[in-house]
């Protein structure tokens, strides 16, 4: 039965693939990948030789249509982000959003996705959380960080390495200094680590030392 599947893929370690997920990427007739150059290191690896199309955030607008065309005609696709599970700020709401629309199976297999792991090590509450992604870049922040001040359930934050210092700077002043918070970088690669602490510490452990990599920020609720 043609359906469109989201398949998670690893955040890191190349090992963090489910046995069912290399099954299906064998099997269907399609693989939509973020970018097909990153992806096709993966499929190499395990020796898969299906055919990729390039679907982003800069064409999905114009693909999804054809896609669902494809999909209503007999043909199973999977879509696959760079790393993770596809439409946690990346590409695939739109394609599932439309293919639910046109009454299209959709099968998400569960697998890697950055912010449970860095949710669950960073050692603050995980009972009751939000996930935020990425923060506006200009637009908008001021107005979001002033709302998630007064959130009291542990906030989950994306952000790029560049970026990192500025957004601690924020959080020192809409949160306060005191508040605690974990930075997690390169989740599951050799130099993975996280830094626990207030605020300010974790601004002054940064400033000193330029991070690299993927960050996932864990920040406690207001008591």
């Amino acid at each position: 039965m043609s359906k469109l599947y989201l398949v998670p893929t690893p955040i890191g370690n190349l090992e963090d693939i489910t046995f069912r997920a290399i099954k299906v990427l064998k099997e269907v007739d399609l693989i939509l990948a973020e970018d097909t150059r990153t992806s096709g290191k993966l499929l190499q690896h395990y020796g898969i030789e299906t055919h990729m199309h390039s679907h982003h955030m800069h064409n999905e607008h114009k693909t999804v249509v054809n896609i669902v065309k494809r999909i209503l005609a007999g043909e199973s696709i999977a879509l696959i982000s760079d790393a993770g599970t596809p439409a946690i700020s990346d590409p695939g709401f739109l394609l599932t959003r439309a293919c639910v629309e046109n009454s299209i199976e959709v099968d998400c297999l569960p697998g890697a996705t950055a912010f449970v792991p860095a949710l669950v090590n960073s050692g603050l509450p995980n009972d009751k959380f939000v996930f935020e992604g990425f923060l506006p870049v200009k637009k908008g922040r001021q107005t979001r960080l002033k709302l998630l001040a007064e959130e009291t359930r542990t906030i989950i934050f994306y952000e790029s390495p560049h970026k990192l210092i500025k957004t601690l700077t924020h959080f020192c002043e809409y949160f306060g200094e005191d508040r605690q918070l974990s930075v997690s970088r390169e989740l599951t690669k050799l130099y993975e680590e996280t830094i626990r602490g207030t605020a300010k510490e974790v601004l002054a452990h940064y400033t000193a030392h330029p991070p690299k990599g993927e960050i996932v920020i864990v920040v406690a609720g207001k008591k």
